[in-house]
């Protein structure tokens, strides 16, 4: 009998894998390949990381390579593969400014691209090392430099759509992130990016709405991409209040916490908190630790909130401290009344802060990586060229003048 059990057992639990197995390999049979390859249309803001789900492949297949066009039917090709050695790429190891070939990963087949740049636009292709093709997005990443931010509690409103005869130019909204802050009064925006509408649009690119692409696609003709150019991305911001949800302590954090308010113990933070030094004169740039371009970030000095109605970059051009759309807190040319602590909020909770202490004086180890040491080399540079320019030309001159004198005069 024990036997036997065991027999009926074992058949029973390779049976289970053996189903378990094939509703794995099934999972790609739910979508299926199309016989004529379209391509996907997506848009997305300058710093923003985005995944490309690779929808669909033969059973056979195993593993997937991307590749990317900047134009349909170019001979230029840049293949993405996580193959052969390299490394997965993490987004906060990513810099800015970096080429997109250290700055994708593949992840379960998707694509993952961080801190995309409006250069990343074009098409990207799920196939093979073969060069099959199973499934294809147009990526349209659309630039910040320009975006308009509109403030509701201010009154104002958001760009009017465009009509250029059959082509309709409009913003398209995202979701309103969640507030910044709690407990006092915070805000929360979303973000709208440029679409169109038009009937003369290529029909091999797949379209959420009939005839509605972004202005960037390269579904769009090149001269009506020339007309919604001058259609910048949008920022809409409104003022929000919610409550914060209370922590229990219990136990041991509970007496710790009173015993810190008696004063017993030293200060305790309730976030943790970075110290840094910095020169007087010198500009800083401070980033939230894991906040993206499209989260809730908000920014505090002390007692001091730094709302984006009076502190976005682009609201007054001779700001010295600004955020910038990609919740980074600037602070240019240092002085002495910037010390304190800096705070940070993303989606709503407050996660990090930052001490930072200005030094008047003191000895600063110049390096190439400082955009200020760069700068200043230079304009040395320049201005050596520049003498050397107008010592060269007064020698010119003084030797033609010289030659015009020692020649001999021919005229009668």
């Amino acid at each position: 009998m024990n036997l036997a059990h065991t027999t009926v057992l074992l058949w029973v639990w390779g049976s289970l894998q053996a189903f378990e197995i094939v509703e794995k390999e099934n999972i790609f049979q739910r979508t299926p390949c199309p016989a004529f390859l379209m391509f996907d249309n997506a848009a997305y803001l300058a710093d923003m990381s985005f995944e490309l789900p690779c929808h669909c492949k033969p059973e056979e297949v195993s593993a997937v390579v991307w590749y990317y066009q900047k134009h349909l039917g170019s001979s230029h090709t840049k293949v993405l593969t996580d193959f052969d050695g390299r490394v997965l790429t993490e987004e906060s190891q990513v810099r800015a400014g970096s080429d997109m070939l250290v700055r994708f990963s593949i992840r379960m087949f998707s694509l993952l691209v961080f801190r995309a740049q409006p250069e990343d636009s074009g098409l990207y292709f799920c196939g093979t090392r073969k060069g099959d093709y199973f499934y294809a997005y147009d990526v349209d990443v659309q630039s910040g430099e320009g975006m308009v931010a509109t403030f509701k509690d201010q009154g104002q409103e958001p760009f009017a759509d465009e009509h250029h005869g059959s082509l309709h130019i409009f913003t398209t909204f995202w979701e309103w992130t969640p507030c910044d802050r709690c407990g006092v009064r915070g805000e929360q925006w979303r973000i709208g990016l440029c679409y169109l509408q038009s009937p003369g649009l290529s029909p091999r690119y797949r379209k959420t709405l009939p005839e509605v692409v972004s202005c960037g696609s390269q579904a769009v003709p090149r001269k009506l991409r020339a007309q919604a150019r001058e259609h910048t991305p949008e920022l809409l911001v409104q003022s929000c209040v919610v409550p914060c949800e209370k922590k229990v302590h219990e136990g041991v954090m509970a007496i710790l916490s009173y015993v810190s308010k008696v004063g017993s113990r030293p200060w305790l933070p309730q976030v943790p908190i970075q110290f840094h030094q910095q020169r007087l004169g010198h500009g800083l740039i401070i980033s939230c630790p894991g906040a993206r371009p499209e989260h809730a970030v908000a920014w505090d000095k002390d007692r001091q909130y730094f709302y984006r109605t009076q502190y976005l970059r682009g609201v007054n051009r001779s700001m010295r401290v600004f955020i910038d759309h990609g919740n980074h807190l600037h602070i240019r040319f240092t002085q002495l009344s910037d010390r304190g602590i800096y705070y940070c909020w993303r989606q709503g909770v407050r996660v990090a802060g930052l001490r930072l202490s200005v030094m008047s004086r003191g000895r600063y180890r110049a390096s190439f990586s400082d955009p200020e040491t760069r700068s200043a080399v230079e304009l040395t540079l320049v201005g050596y060229l520049f003498i050397t320019a107008v010592f060269v030309t007064i020698h010119l001159c003084r030797c033609c003048c010289y030659l015009f004198r020692c020649c001999p005069n021919f005229s009668p």
